[in-house]
């Protein structure tokens, strides 16, 4: 956090009420100028604000939550993967898929199928230390992150490349 938010509780009360109503809601939509009205700043502010108080744009954050939502439902229940899919907020079984093959390195049948695999392993551990475990890492944007893979190594001027 900088100096910058951390001196401003106000501010972080309305970050926090926006990203309280994401975690809530985390299947609707949440385009910035939405988030940024329920936090009563401008749209850039907002942006910029809530990257610097919680280390992630408020997309990849919402992003993170629905695929924490979505692993959950594939390991606990026996929902068909099209209703989970629509459940957490995709419109698309090709996207939800894709997209939870890009965070997670494996498709939303393969992590049922391991987590079903697995469950007795699971059944001492306390749910909060699974939930934290399985945490998606998402650390760059999704779309990086394919053309990373893809071989696409151009990087902004600006910008240098990780290791």
């Amino acid at each position: 956090m900088s100096d910058r938010t951390r001196h401003a509780p106000e501010l972080l009360r309305r970050l926090l009420r926006a990203k309280d109503r994401m975690d809530a809601a985390s299947h609707e939509a949440w385009p910035v100028q939405r988030l940024a009205r329920v936090s009563h700043v401008s749209p850039a502010h907002f942006a910029r604000a809530f990257k610097d108080a919680f280390g992630m744009p408020p997309h990849r954050y919402l992003l993170t939550r629905r695929i924490e939502r979505a692993s959950a439902l594939l390991r606990d229940t026996d929902q068909p993967i099209l209703d989970i899919a629509l459940q957490t907020g995709w419109n698309s079984l090709g996207t939800f898929g894709r997209t939870f093959r890009d965070v997670t390195g494996e498709s939303p049948r393969e992590l049922r199928a391991r987590a079903q695999s697995a469950a007795h392993a699971l059944d001492q551990v306390p749910g909060c230390f699974v939930s934290a475990a399985q945490r998606p890492g998402l650390t760059i944007a999704v779309s990086e992150k394919r053309r990373r893979e893809a071989g696409d190594t151009v990087v902004a001027p600006n910008k240098k490349e990780s290791p």
